[in-house]
């Protein structure tokens, strides 16, 4: 019996080995949009995929960060300022995207924009410190998609939209974890809506990764900034050792395993490029050897090892 169960269990992962090996034909003539590629991920993949001879088109905050990613790319690179928070800059550069493809459709979207802080206890924020992460990671996320969908369907493409470990266990406050919840959940929609025509969506879900979106410095800084705006009232709940306690978790920002970049874009190319991508990825050892299992977990147990972990309040019970 065991025998016959790992000889089904070695055919499966052999099946799927080749399988996730068939590239998509004709990839020189496709083009991929991706958004936030000024640094870290979506700099690395767009100059990734320009060595793999795809048109990228690469959507910059700034046009700082574009002419820097211009002066690293082949001239199949083209770029785009683009803020996801304002619809005028996502009409235009849908416009721009529209007028490029043609008649070809866009063969992949990349929603790789996104924030993180501030990411504290919830008590300390304000609504608007939570509007302004949704905005970008969810909302404007969302807003890019439905502007490009009819170039994606045309092409019968891909659709590639960031989310986090975080998307499936929330280990800390703010507004960052609730927005790639909310990825996840419109990810997990759009592909069972657009699945008829062709167009397959793929989610990443990556570990912990050096970039500037997970800078132990930014992370204190935020930090503080949100303890200095907290009431007297809060800051007496919690306490200044509380604060030097939750300053000390920007420590978790540096992941206890080799976290290098590529192992993320090359799950952004493998989704782009396979004739079966797919549904999830989840780069970095951290994610599958410990945070994913840790979402599967009972709530009470997540809820133990979290507090294990947690600073407590000067006046917790």
């Amino acid at each position: 019996m065991w025998l016959c169960l790992a000889a089904l269990v070695g055919l499966y992962y052999l099946v799927r080995w080749y399988r996730e090996r068939q590239v998509v034909s004709q990839l020189l003539d496709k083009f991929v949009f991706i958004t936030g590629c000024d640094s870290g991920f979506g700099n690395l993949l767009a100059r990734q995929l320009d060595r793999r001879g795809l048109r990228v088109l690469a959507a910059c905050l700034t046009e700082e960060g574009a002419e820097q990613l211009r002066r690293q790319t082949s001239d199949r690179v083209e770029t785009v300022t683009l803020d996801v928070t304002k619809t005028e800059s996502i009409a235009a550069a849908a416009q721009w995207v529209q007028e490029r493809v043609g008649d070809r459709g866009l063969w992949g979207l990349v929603n790789n924009a996104g924030i993180s802080m501030p990411t504290t206890p919830n008590e300390w924020l304000t609504k608007q410190d939570f509007v302004d992460v949704l905005n970008v990671n969810l909302l404007g996320m969302i807003e890019v998609t439905l502007s490009l969908l009819p170039a994606v369907r045309k092409a019968r493409g891909r659709v590639v939209n960031v989310a986090s470990f975080v998307g499936r266990l929330s280990l800390f406050g703010g507004g960052y974890c609730i927005s790639k919840y909310g990825v996840e959940a419109f990810s997990d929609s759009l592909r069972r809506e657009l699945s008829p025509f062709g167009v397959k969506v793929a989610i990443i879900e990556p570990g912990v990764f050096k970039t500037n979106m997970a800078d132990p410095k930014r992370f204190m800084q935020s930090l503080r900034a949100a303890w200095e705006r907290a009431g007297p009232e809060v800051r007496a709940i919690y306490g200044e050792d509380f604060l030097a306690a939750y300053m000390k978790l920007g420590q978790l920002f540096k992941s206890p395993f080799r976290q290098d970049l590529p192992l993320v874009t090359d799950c952004m190319e493998h989704a782009l490029t396979a004739c079966h991508p797919r549904t999830r990825y989840s780069p970095g050892w951290d994610a599958k050897l410990f945070f994913l299992p840790m979402s599967y977990m009972p709530t009470f147990l997540v809820d133990a090892i979290v507090h294990w972990f947690s600073p407590r309040p000067a006046q917790a019970l």
